[in-house]
This record gives structure tokens, sequence and C-alpha cells, in this order.
């Protein structure tokens, strides 16, 4: 048993840092912002962590608590810009910012290393800071889920205009969920650059957005547990499909058709709301008996 996991736990350790970014990408979604920006804050997180340990010697948790920082201030200011835009003009003001990012970490090769990156970083990240950091994002997703700022965020996503007549501020809660997004965000980023002993700009390129993306698509964007069942999905899909490494990209792209067409709520959300209706369902024949 320990063997087994032992040999997985590289496999765990993936699956953690993807449903980080999971619930970075979900924060702004349950908002009812298309933001794509996840990928931004990772980045400046992880060079950012990256870069305070290998050439200022900074103690690895107040560079973990610098990379969160920045991503929650990088956060609050693309909100400023991203006030008036809704919908698809957001997800490409983002796409723009991830480019925007990811070539500056390119070009300024003195700093970050250019297209080689940031290499032999130390190792002082592990399993037992990923789960963490993991479980302390899940309990504050579960807080915002049970509080009124969870339910302003529901309404704003499902009608703006009706949301602005009860009172809630669009602009207030928009701000807030990108400060979540980019505080989780680039928490995680710092994180991996601490776990995996490189940072490059081609991390955090359109494969990075797609991937944060469809673990809340698979999974889905309301339960706490939707983006851990994306997550695994996609964590736990590449080492099922080895005998099918050569179509791995058609397999991907089939089952997410699939999911989208057949569980457009997500994998996780559908089963949840299926519990609900069943036990709903049962207490109200119980109740007719009675």
């Amino acid at each position: 048993m320990m063997d087994f996991l032992r040999a997985n736990q590289p496999v765990f350790d993936f699956f953690l840092l993807a449903l980080g970014f999971a619930y970075s990408q979900q924060i702004v979604l349950r908002c009812g912002v298309f933001s794509l920006a996840t990928a931004a804050f990772a980045a400046l997180g992880a060079y950012a962590c990256a870069l305070m340990v290998i050439h200022a010697g900074v103690p690895t948790l107040v560079a973990i608590a610098a990379a969160l920082a920045i991503g929650a201030l990088a956060g609050w200011l693309v909100s400023v810009p991203l006030a008036h835009l809704r919908g698809v003009y957001q997800a490409i003001a983002t796409l723009g910012l991830v480019e925007v990012i990811v070539s500056l970490a390119l070009y300024a090769e003195p700093l970050t290393g250019g297209a080689v990156g940031l290499n032999s970083l130390p190792k002082l990240v592990g399993t037992p800071q990923l789960l963490v950091a993991v479980l302390a994002v899940g309990y504050l997703v579960h807080a915002i889920s049970s509080s009124g700022l969870g339910r302003s965020f529901d309404a704003l996503r499902q009608d703006e205009m009706v949301a602005a007549s009860l009172g809630v501020s669009a602009r207030r809660n928009h701000a807030l969920a990108f400060v979540l997004s980019g505080a989780i965000g680039g928490l995680f980023g710092g994180l991996q650059s601490l776990y995996a002993y490189s940072v490059q700009p081609t991390q955090f390129g359109f494969a990075f957005m797609v991937s944060s993306l469809t673990a809340i698509i698979l999974g889905g964007r309301r339960s706490l547990l939707g983006p851990a069942i994306g997550a695994a999905i996609l964590t736990l899909l590449p080492e099922l499909a080895r005998p099918l490494a050569e179509y791995r990209p058609m397999v991907n792209g089939v089952i997410l058709i699939l999911v989208v067409v057949f569980l457009p709520q997500g994998a996780g959300d559908t089963l949840f709301a299926a519990i609900r209706h069943r036990r709903a369902r049962l207490a109200a024949a119980a109740a007719i008996k009675v």
C-alpha cells in the first residue's frame, strides 16, 4: 500500500495544484465574470515567489504570502478596467492580459530567464504544503458559498439587472471576485514554482487556460466538490489513457464535448442535484405516508 502511494504521489500533487487553480477560476465564474485571468495570476505568483527565493533569499512562507498578495493586487487592478465589460468581452480582455504577462516573462530575459525560464529552483513545497493550501482555500470557498457574499455572486451570475434592483453592487462584487481569484491563483502559482523545480512562460499559456476552465466545465461551478471532480478527471485521464497517448487530445476533446452536451451543469453539480432531488422526493413520499 505504501509503495502504491509513493508511486502515485506525484499524480496526487498535480491534482492538488490543478484543484487550486480550478478554485481560482470558479470564484469569478460563480460571480458571472467570464475571466481567463487565472493563468496571469499564477504566472505573476510563480515568478515573484521564485525570484524572491533564489535572488533575495526570502523565507519560503514569506515568498508564498507575497505571491498571494501580488495575485490579489493584480486581481484588483484588473477589475478596474474590466468594470464595464461583460461576457465575451471580459474573456477577450483577460486573454489579452495573459498574453501580456507571458510576453513580459518571455522577453524580460535578464530577470525571468526568457524562454528558458528559471531552473534549478529548490524544492521547498511538497504534498503536505499543497494539501494544507487546498484545504484552506476549500474552506474559504465553502464559507463564501454559505454566506451572503455567495448569494450575491449567484444573483449576479443569474441576472445582473435583478441583482442590482435588490441592492447588489456588480462593480464591488466583481472586484472582490477578481481579488479572491487573483489571491488563489498567485498562491498556487507560487507553490507550483517551489514544487516543480522550474518556472517557464509556456507553463501559463493557452493550454493552462483551457485546463483551468475545463476543470470547472467537467465538474461544475456551483458546488465545492465540482472543481475537485473536474481536476481529478483531468489528472487521471492521461494516466488511464496511456495506451491512447497518440490520440490523447482527441479523447480529451470528445469527453469535453459529451459533458457539455449531456451534462451542461458539469458532472459533479449534476450528480449532486440528482441526489438532492432524490432525497426531496423520498422525504415528500414519507410525509404523504404519515
